[in-house]
């Protein structure tokens, strides 16, 4: 009897078909990654309009706004894989302080970059460019995004908490909110609709940090009021440095991998802006359009790294696998069509830029090359989100070492010594073929140590024809 009733409460995520529960998770969450993915795209063509220069700077500006989602995502990831993998050995203590615990480190990070938007944004846009009407523009943006992150830091970790429970739709109702309200902001503030000053590129960045606030508070109301499977307190709260340790043994790969993300668009940024502030301002254009690609799979990784690491938790072989066969599937199959639609219209996009004919002539080749690394990007992309919920962010970190740092930055700058600017975006298929080739061999040998000859739980829901 106390069995049946311990599998009648069980989280949906070890009792939900596979396919109806990664469907059920995800697309709550690739439609709220598909309106911020519009939201970033809107937000660059708003600010395009003011000119060149204020695109170029936002796209200077681009590291430091990567680094703080880095560090918050990365945090946020290792609260989910833990606290998933606690809620299905039904640990729900430690899964409480799991939670508490991320909320704290969330605070930590944020002032971290708030010293850092006070004391060095000037320096870190000064060592970009000469260019002072550049500087100008991005250090403003910079110090507002920076001295108001406690909204990003919130925005995430209340998020990530409603991930990790199976509450995928209040995140998608907070995030598409949240998107909404910066994408109706943007043109009100930068160019002064409504009897509003006319703030220009700070008007982009104030748009921005309210829209985290109004995500941050509803996310955390979401996880007050309908999150059931978690208890948020600060009463009696002091920070369990095991558990800390536990969130950064997955969380510090996951920083710094999106770390390197920065450093890489850092660099990058020096070598095309050795050509012109044009090339720079289309490797800028490329990441927002990209985002519009990529976001969805980020959301279906969001959907599926609770499920993979919750039946891990509960020794779950099947759920597992096909989880990741299926996850694999669909990245490969949205990223195909967003690579077909970049080679087929790339002057069409650029034109929502305030494209001039310079920036076409170096925008429309750029997107084609770019795009041939997406047909393998959907399986690389899974496969370190799968080594996150297992426990195993260092082989996240060593596959993004090797595609950002040993083999596209190089392959970057060895191409550009060529003197033209359309061969340096032949790295990014490059990198693709080695992050392609390192992620399918260290996921082989996670299966095969791991997972292979996993035992069933006793959890394990019996089939209906089963004999008692």
């Amino acid at each position: 009897m106390e069995k049946t009733i311990r599998i009648e409460k069980e989280n949906k995520m070890g009792t939900m078909p596979i396919n109806k529960l990664l469907l059920t998770m995800s697309i709550p969450m690739i439609i709220s990654m598909l309106v911020q993915a519009l939201y970033n795209v809107v937000d660059s063509i708003f600010v395009a309009q003011i000119g060149e220069n204020a695109l170029t700077a936002v796209s200077l500006a681009f590291p430091i706004q990567n680094l703080m989602i880095a560090v918050a995502v990365g945090t946020g990831v290792g609260v989910n894989a833990y606290l998933s993998r606690n809620l299905g050995a039904k640990k729900f203590e430690v899964a409480n302080k799991t939670a508490n615990n991320g909320i704290f480190l969330a605070a930590i990070s944020y002032l971290v970059f708030a010293v850092f938007g006070i004391t060095a944004t000037g320096i870190f846009f000064a060592s970009q460019t000469a260019n002072q009407e550049i500087i100008s523009i991005g250090t403003d943006y910079t110090l507002i995004v920076c001295t108001f992150s406690m909204f990003l830091f919130g925005q995430i970790i209340f998020n990530r908490l409603l991930q990790a429970t199976g509450k995928t739709f209040y995140q998608f109702i907070s995030q598409a909110i949240a998107a909404s309200v910066n994408i109706l902001l943007d043109p009100i503030l930068i160019f002064g609709w409504f009897g509003f000053p006319a703030l220009g590129v700070k008007g982009a960045a104030i748009a921005t940090v309210f829209s985290q606030f109004v995500g941050m508070a509803l996310a955390l109301y979401f996880n007050l009021k309908k999150n059931q499977d978690i208890k948020i307190s600060i009463k009696g709260f002091k920070p369990d440095l095991e558990i800390i340790r536990k969130i950064y043994s997955v969380g510090i790969p996951s920083i710094i991998m999106g770390s390197i993300g920065s450093i890489m668009t850092y660099f990058m940024n020096q070598i095309l802006i050795s050509f012109s502030t044009t090339a720079t301002a289309v490797f800028g254009v490329y990441f927002k359009l990209q985002s519009f690609v990529f976001m969805p799979v980020f959301g279906l990784n969001n959907g599926m790294v609770p499920i993979v690491a919750y039946n891990f938790g509960a020794r779950r072989k099947e759920r597992i696998t096909k989880t990741v066969k299926l996850s694999v599937l669909y990245a490969v199959g949205m990223l195909s069509i967003g690579a077909v639609l970049m080679m087929t219209f790339p002057g069409k996009l650029m034109s929502l830029f305030n494209a001039t004919e310079t920036m076409l002539s170096i925008g429309i080749p750029a997107l084609r090359t770019i795009a041939i690394s997406f047909f393998a990007a959907g399986f690389s992309i899974i496969s370190l989100s799968v080594f996150q919920a297992l426990g195993h962010g260092l082989l996240s970190l060593e596959v993004s070492v090797i595609r950002q740092l040993i083999v596209l930055l190089p392959s970057a700058w060895l191409l550009s010594l060529t003197g033209n600017v359309n061969n340096v975006w032949w790295s990014f298929p490059i990198a693709e073929i080695a992050s392609f080739t390192f992620s399918a061999i260290f996921l082989k040998r996670v299966y095969k140590k791991e997972i292979s000859d996993m035992e069933i739980s006793e959890f394990e829901p019996r089939p209906a024809f089963a004999k008692k």
